[in-house]
């Protein structure tokens, strides 16, 4: 049986998916991540805790964090960033601007990558300097 919650995919098999598939994991690790520290801090109705996760996963709030990410990364993340910024959807949510949309992509995408190599590690390290000093969530 296969283990999904620690996958540790072979580099060659990550490098033949499409951007948007990493995108697609990347999506529900920083979703994930972000539910739990909402979790941790505690004291939130349900209602509350949804509102604040989807405020910090849309595309706009995940945009806004670049400026803090992109200096943290080595060449190779650097890279799996813009290809995943550079990675053509079918279509842009209406609250989203392209440029928006695309940085989003890219972050989702690094976060798939480094999920499916198994380096839960530094997803944690790169998380937790995105939501340092950040007091929404």
């Amino acid at each position: 049986m296969q283990n999904y919650f620690k996958p540790a995919m072979p580099e060659a098999e990550i490098q033949q998916m499409s951007a948007l598939a990493l995108a697609h994991i990347g999506d529900s690790v920083f979703e994930l991540l972000v539910r739990t520290r909402l979790c941790l801090r505690g004291g939130s109705t349900n209602k509350a805790l949804h509102r604040d996760t989807v405020a910090q996963v849309c595309a706009q709030a995940q945009a806004a964090l670049l400026p803090k990410l992109l200096p943290l990364l080595t060449q190779e993340e650097e890279a799996l960033y813009r290809r995943g910024r550079n990675a053509r959807p079918h279509g842009v949510p209406k609250n989203a601007s392209p440029s928006q949309y695309a940085k989003a992509t890219g972050l989702e995408t690094l976060f798939g990558a480094l999920y499916l190599r198994g380096e839960t590690a530094r997803i944690h390290t790169l998380f937790a300097a995105l939501m340092e000093d950040n007091d929404a969530i």
